[in-house]
């Protein structure tokens, strides 16, 4: 069940054999959390790390007018909250987008993984991007034009479940609706759908209702404006291409 942490963390940081015996030994099976339910609420203590193991999730903030900020998604391999156990409450709420599987580790767990010094550089490594990907997404938020947003966003989580053998190179398993996308892009719904469109007729992608197809990536990626160097992937950085999930 921890196939997907691994590959997250060692297209972060290599690690050797013994370490990523360790992180199952760790990590263990989970639990099912049914689309919809909050893993972390804000205001609540975060006594528990959550990692997802499968299925997607995403951070958000509700204003007091009812409104949602999607802030962040979470896809196989990604905690949700790694060290959240020092803060004493958490500052925004984590939920469900599908069905997913989820392990929750103690701060003694923590501990454990970050007294290995490869998995320790992995860790911290985690969660430098965290910080890199809200950095990027306050400038695709703030500075570009609808249909840039959202063609951002879609490059960015095809290279993501790329990583984690969750995408082909060219396509990926995604029913995110067109509300979740306004929500997270800050745009209205009537938007999105203009923004979908003119990305469909210009040939950069093809949608069913669960999967997103991308008949030329770098086109794509060219146009949204992305560059992966963000984060931080270990093929990238070292200037190969990223083709499959298993990095060694």
């Amino acid at each position: 069940m921890a196939k997907a942490l691994i590959a997250k963390l060692t297209a972060l940081h290599p690690l050797p054999e013994e370490d990523r015996r360790f992180v199952e030994r760790i990590v263990g099976h989970g639990e099912d959390v049914a689309p919809g339910t909050d893993i972390s609420s804000e205001g609540a203590r975060s006594e528990k790390v959550h990692v997802i193991l499968s299925g997607q999730a995403y951070r958000y903030k509700v204003l007091p007018d009812g409104k949602r900020q999607i802030i962040g998604y979470l896809v196989p391999g990604d905690f949700c909250d790694l060290f959240g156990f020092l803060l004493d409450k958490m500052d925004h709420s984590i939920a469900a987008r599908t069905r997913c599987r989820v392990v929750h580790l103690s701060e003694a767990d923590i501990l454990k993984l970050t007294a290995r010094p490869m998995l320790a550089r992995a860790l911290w490594w985690s969660e430098l991007v965290e910080g890199a990907i809200c950095r990027e997404w306050l400038v695709n938020i703030g500075r570009r034009p609808a249909d840039r947003r959202v063609a951002h966003i879609l490059a960015e989580l095809h290279l993501r479940l790329l990583v984690v053998g969750e995408a082909t190179e060219s396509s990926f398993r995604l029913s995110l609706s067109q509300t979740e996308l306004a929500d997270t892009v800050g745009l209205t719904t009537v938007s999105v759908n203009r923004a979908l469109q003119h990305l469909r007729r210009s040939g950069l992608i093809s949608q069913t209702s669960r999967e997103i197809t991308i008949p030329d990536v770098e086109a794509l990626r060219e146009f949204a404006e992305f560059d992966p160097s963000y984060l931080h992937f270990r093929p990238l950085r070292e200037g190969r291409l990223m083709e499959t999930a298993d990095v060694t």
